[in-house]
């Protein structure tokens, strides 16, 4: 009798295989060949519906690293925020939440963080994440030989600017940084002062984890291919093809793998909208980003969503540039084209025109005020202003016509967007002459690393919710500078504001800091992004930030 109960159970256990396999079959997207048995799951609402827990997207331009201490970009941060974690994350509320770090303690002073590292996080391979893999990370970003580009992030940290000070007797001397690993489970952190945007600092992809037995045993071929990372997040990189795409799978080993839903996410590399938008037609992708051309035909479509980003976009100049290093021509090239039109007409996503750096919904500060309530418009479009700029700046330089080049992306909105610059540009100042220069995504920013251009389209996305992410950009020593602008008044005005310990004070230094750039036109503000996307009704879950990561994927699932 037992022999035939056992029997029995493997039977049905068996007839329940074929039919969820044929049932899950017939219910997946177009387009998937992964078996059905591996990627299909119930979904959360209760229904008997199957769908695979697959996310198809596609990207406008390949990634630029993979390395949590190169140069990110909004793409490579993104994906970093798929498949690593640091001690804590942006959560769906747009706030830090725990991630490696289950809690933390902070001294009386503020200056003291310690972070208790969770037990159950683990390394794709299996490695403990431990309390030692962030002060490797972290210091391995400030030491001067392996410097990451975003260690200006971590210079409020004891000791870190002594160490990259080369007159300085701590130079070099990465063991006085105040980061220590007490224990495999716990991290302490020194600051200079109080930052008051620290836990949001540690969202962000510099301050995530490095094993140093596996780190080093890559030497420089680490982070180039999948093969050559271990993860630490919610998913695994299964495969990169340059040029192409890219594939997450879900990460067994990750410590909250119940919470993410997802099987799989395909992303491949789309640079115009048309395509895009016909691949999202045919079912093939799940989300679309829409340009102007497509906002009309799509705005009244349930699957169509737009909000205001904190993210400004700028004409960086370099200020070492012949033309450019003249004020009255860089007050004339900023104020000299209609950026209301520009965002009416040419983008239509919802951006608006900006005259500012930081913008409009970041940060408010003690008292509920948002940053720009501060200093408002500056710098607003006049073209009979720009006109007498212009005269007096050829006046200055001696000269009736001024050649420059205009650097930026390879994708079709960006042309479009350039050509209507640069016609607005060349129609109100007479003998201006730009020639548009498009460069996809890794080399335009090799370029601009490098300040080699006259005129750059670019912009910012924040790092932190703070407005000293905007802020910091132009102080004369900071990477992504990129412009070759040194004021030694802002740069003053930075450093107080980032060693006050007065609220207050500290919001209005960097409001000074602001101002002076704007007089000084540092940089040219163009627009604050909009965005207009379509999103398939059954992607539930997709979170958009502000700050840090554009997109988390770890809460999406799939429901039919």
């Amino acid at each position: 009798m037992a022999k035939k109960t056992k029997w029995l159970f493997v039977l049905l256990a068996l007839m329940l295989v074929v039919l969820v396999g044929c049932y899950g079959k017939d219910n997946t997207t177009s387009g998937n060949t992964t078996n059905s048995n591996e990627t299909d799951k119930v979904s959360s609402d209760g229904e008997d519906n199957i769908a695979a827990q697959e996310l198809h997207l596609v990207a406008t331009g390949d990634l630029t690293t993979m390395s949590s201490l190169g140069s990110v970009d909004a793409l490579a941060v993104t994906a970093m925020n798929s498949v690593f974690e640091g001690l804590y994350r942006i959560g769906p509320e747009n706030t830090p939440i725990p991630g490696m770090a289950e809690s933390h303690e902070v001294s009386e002073d503020g200056t003291v963080y310690t972070f208790k590292i969770r037990k159950d996080a683990v390394w794709s391979n299996g490695t403990p994440v431990t309390a030692h893999d962030f002060e490797y990370a972290w210091k391995r970003a400030i030491n001067p030989e392996t410097q990451a580009i975003y260690s200006y992030l971590m210079l409020d940290i004891k000791n870190a600017a002594n160490v990259q000070t080369e007159e300085d007797p701590l130079y070099g001397k990465v063991e006085e940084i105040g980061i220590k690993a007490i224990n495999d489970e716990t991290l302490e952190v020194q600051l200079n002062a109080p930052i008051p945007y620290f836990i949001s600092l540690t969202t962000y992809a510099p301050f995530f984890p490095l094993n140093k037995e596996f780190t080093e045993s890559q030497g420089d071929q680490y982070a180039l291919e999948a093969e050559n990372m271990i993860y630490n997040g919610p998913f695994m990189m299964e495969s990169w093809q340059h040029g192409q795409g890219w594939t997450f799978v879900k990460n067994e080993s990750y410590w909250d793998k119940d919470t993410v839903k997802l099987t799989k996410i395909t992303q491949k590399i789309v640079k115009d909208t048309a395509t895009a938008v016909n691949l999202y037609e045919a079912g093939e992708i799940d989300t679309a980003e829409l340009s102007s051309e497509y906002v009309a035909q799509y705005k009244d479509s349930p699957e169509y969503s737009t909000f205001l980003k904190p993210n400004t976009y700028f004409i960086r100049m370099n200020h070492e540039n012949k033309y450019l290093s003249n004020l009255n021509i860089r007050q004339a090239i900023d104020m000299a084209w209609d950026k209301q039109g520009f965002a009416d007409v040419i983008l239509q996503d919802g951006s608006i025109p900006a005259y500012y750096l930081v913008p409009q919904g970041l940060s408010t500060d003690d008292k509920g005020n948002d940053f720009r309530d501060g200093n408002g418009d500056m710098n607003k479009t006049n073209i009979e202003l720009a006109k007498e700029a212009w005269a007096t700046g050829l006046k200055e330089l001696g000269v009736d016509q001024v050649k420059l080049e205009f650097l930026t992306y390879d994708r079709a909105e960006s042309k479009k967007a350039a050509e209507f610059i640069k016609n607005q540009l060349e129609t109100n100042l007479e003998g201006l002459e730009l020639t548009i220069n498009m460069q996809p995504n890794k080399q335009k920013l090799a370029l601009e690393g490098a300040v080699d251009f006259d005129l750059d389209y670019g912009g910012w996305g924040p790092d932190y919710q703070d407005p000293m992410t905007y802020i910091e950009l132009f102080e004369s020593t900071a990477y992504y500078n990129q412009s070759n602008y040194k004021n030694e008044k802002v740069d003053a005005l930075i450093k107080q504001a980032k060693t006050t310990s007065n609220v207050s004070e500290r919001w209005e230094l960097m409001q000074q800091a602001e101002k002076l750039m704007m007089e000084d036109v540092a940089f040219a503000p163009t627009f604050q992004k909009g965005l207009s996307r379509l999103t398939k009704p059954y992607v539930k879950n997709l979170y958009e930030h502000p700050f840090s990561a554009d997109i988390s994927y770890k809460w999406v699932e799939i429901v039919k």
